[in-house]
């Protein structure tokens, strides 16, 4: 009888175990925990916080004693294992020698603690990573009334966790190292869920690394941002990433990334004999770029986990990699990304371009209309969709899934008009937003529209006098007067024909309407009438609002 030994139960060990078993019913298979628990939903732990799961057993996706009887799994609970002689394949825990034919290595990852001055002398703070840790924030800030506390991190867990305060009614402070909150996603993107965040009552502060925390006797008191500046809190909590846990394989020769990570290929073997590891302690093959990258989800620890213990029992299974599909809520948005986006594509040096519309989610005279902003990055000669980005309040899950099969089926851009997507009023336009987002960049590659980004027309003001280019707005004179960006002249839509010889054909032409559709149809109208320098900027005067640029009105041009 062979022996199977699976290490960690969190996600990728019990997947491991349980396909094991289902591939080979007569393996012996052994799954060890240094915990008291198996299979808890970590990502569901910010949710749990603020009540929208409602119990804490709730957490508790798979029991032991399930993995037991419908498996017949030996799951040995708090029982480390400390070492591993992968010469002589043998397992050493906290209580004994296993020796194994194959090994599953689903150790998973440990919350990074930066270090900060005093925190070792303080008790009123945690991770957010395990349900020890779910335990003492709940004891310590929901029982103990704490009135404000301070996450540090603002990554997908970070952003979740403020909101589970905010709604729990706790003071919240974000704080984030990077210029950005949930650096994964374009600067804008990021940039509107920030804007949510504090409209909810959150303090957000990037760019700032904490160093110290003041204290009072063995409490946090103040987290300083800076030698001056504090936050006073009564609780901190640390969310600024997570290392793996390797040290085990590595000191046994493993390849592994920069960060410890492990590296395996598609049947989730090591580079160690009759070895496998899976989950948030591997590094996953990036299937666009090809490298091994970390990018730890529950998702891959799932798949991941099926492929290592399927092929420990004999079966012949794959896990090709992935590429970095996400998505986070920001209390009533979403946002979500997929592939690659503009930072991704230039480190990878893949040449790029790139598009973006606004569009209804659902059909305008559906009740409670709601839209979307979705930007899209395709390969200027191939046209393949290499990512593509998604913020708004409804449907953004099904969108980010459309593009992010097409990504995997190597579908282009001009592809997406061609979709049979569903359509009912109660779920989607006639024209769904990602039918529209490949109809627009349809138009870009026929050059009947071209786009400049709002980030490229802002440096495109300031490095030129006004009257060496036309910005137009064309839309209706009632949304002119609420608002326009700085400069503008305002010709409607309805008007431009007859208005034409007020435009200057020899200077470049930047236009806006509110979200894009006009702005498309006044291109098309002056170009056919001899004015052929013309962009526009794609998500009009809706997008810069959001981007909480300067807004002129007419009798207070040029204010805030």
């Amino acid at each position: 009888m062979s022996r199977i030994i699976v290490v960690g139960g969190l996600s990728a060990g019990p997947s491991a175990a349980a396909k094991a078993r289902r591939e080979n019913e007569d393996a012996e298979i052994i799954l060890f925990e240094k915990g008291a628990n198996i299979s808890y939903a970590t990502c569901g732990i910010p949710y749990a916080l603020s009540g929208v799961i409602e119990h804490r057993k709730k957490l508790l996706v798979v029991k032991p004693d399930l993995m037991r009887e419908r498996f017949n799994i030996d799951v040995r609970l708090e029982e480390e294992v400390v070492d591993v002689d992968v010469n002589n394949k043998v397992v050493i825990t906290s209580k004994g020698e296993y020796s194994y034919d194959k090994l599953v290595f689903a150790t998973g990852a440990k919350s990074f603690v930066p270090p900060i001055k005093n925190l070792d002398k303080t008790e009123n703070w945690s991770t957010c990573r395990s349900l020890k840790d779910y335990d003492k924030i709940m004891k310590e800030v929901m029982d103990d009334e704490a009135e404000h506390v301070t996450v540090l991190g603002a990554g997908l867990i970070g952003v979740e966790v403020a909101e589970n305060l905010i709604e729990a009614g706790k003071e919240v402070t974000l704080i984030e190292g990077s210029d950005q909150i949930l650096p994964m996603w374009d600067p804008k993107f990021s940039y509107f869920a920030k804007s949510v965040l504090e409209e909810k009552g959150i303090e957000v502060i990037t760019s700032t690394f904490v160093k110290e925390m003041g204290t009072w006797g063995d409490q946090i008191d103040k987290v300083y941002i800076d030698e001056d500046r504090f936050v006073e809190t009564d609780f901190v909590i640390m969310s600024v990433g997570i290392r793996p846990n390797t040290d085990l394989l590595v000191k046994n020769g493993a390849e592994h990334i920069g960060n410890g990570a492990l590296i395996v290929n598609e049947k989730m073997e090591t580079t160690l004999p009759d070895v496998y590891a899976a989950g948030d302690n591997v590094a996953v093959k990036n299937l666009q770029t090809g490298a091994h990258d970390y990018f730890p989800l529950g998702t891959h620890s799932n798949k991941g986990g099926r492929a290592a213990g399927g092929n420990a029992a004999g079966a012949d299974l794959t896990f090709k990699g992935a590429y970095k599909t996400a998505i986070v809520k920001v209390f009533e948005y979403t946002m979500a990304r997929t592939g690659l986006n503009a930072k991704g594509l230039k480190d990878a040096g893949i040449p790029f371009k790139k598009s973006l519309s606004i569009a209804g989610a659902t059909p305008g005279y559906y009740p409670g209309k709601k839209e979307m902003i979705t930007e899209i990055y395709y390969h200027p000669d191939t046209h393949k969709i290499l990512g593509a980005e998604i913020f708004g309040e409804t449907g953004v899950d099904k969108r980010i899934d459309v593009l992010s099969t097409a990504i995997y089926a190597g579908l282009k851009v001009t592809d997406l008009p061609h979709l049979d997507l569903a359509y009912a009023p109660p779920f989607s336009p006639a024209k769904d937003p990602v039918v529209v987002a490949g109809f627009v960049t349809e138009n870009i590659l026929e050059d009947k529209c071209a786009q400049m980004d709002i980030n490229e027309f802002e440096a495109y003001m300031q490095q030129r006098d006004r009257e060496e280019y036309n910005l137009l707005d064309v839309r209706t004179i009632r949304e002119f007067d609420r608002g326009f960006i700085p400069g503008a002249v305002n010709i409607p839509l309805h008007d431009l024909r007859e208005r034409i010889s007020e435009i200057d054909p020899e200077k470049p032409l930047i236009l806006y309407c509110q979200k894009g559709l006009r702005g498309y149809l006044a291109r098309l109208i002056l170009k056919q009438n001899g004015i052929s320098k013309i962009v526009s900027i794609p998500g009009g005067f809706k997008l810069w609002e959001m981007m909480g640029k300067k807004v002129a009105v007419p009798e207070l041009v040029g204010v805030e």
